[in-house]
């Protein structure tokens, strides 16, 4: 074998090990919009009903650890997956308390909701969700 032969297998075989290495990279997936507004609006439904506020709460954060998973966030917990994708998102602070305020929720059903804090929670949702571009 000449030098040139073996040349032309080294880049052959390296050509060949990068296009298997990049099948293998998870890339972020794309969202559908549609499927997401319509799980928004659903979500918006259950607001009219002051009994409905805290299940409200619960299935925004639902939805927004969804879009994180579809995206492919790196995290084994919600928590560890919005603390990844913190940099692209407009308001992370108000993320994070709706985040918190869902938690207590599911720990405790019976907190007493106030209007504002339901309304601030749902708009750091709903921002999330833009950022993350599964709603425009």
């Amino acid at each position: 074998m000449t030098a040139e032969s073996i040349l032309v297998i080294v880049a052959a075989s390296s050509v060949v090990l990068l296009f298997v290495g990049l099948l293998f990279i998870k890339t972020p997936k794309r969202v559908k919009h549609s499927k997401y507004v319509k799980k928004w609006r659903d979500i918006q439904k259950l607001c009219g009903d002051k009994q409905e506020w805290a299940h409200a709460i619960i299935h925004a954060d639902m939805l927004l650890d969804e879009v994180l998973k579809k995206k492919r966030v790196p995290g084994k917990t919600m928590g560890e997956r919005m603390v990844n994708v913190q940099k692209k998102l407009k308001s992370n602070d108000s993320l994070w308390k709706a985040h918190k305020l869902a938690s207590l929720i599911r720990k405790d059903e019976s907190v007493n909701l106030k209007e504002n804090e339901v309304k601030n929670a749902l708009v750091a949702f709903r921002q999330g969700l833009k950022d993350l571009g599964a709603l425009k």
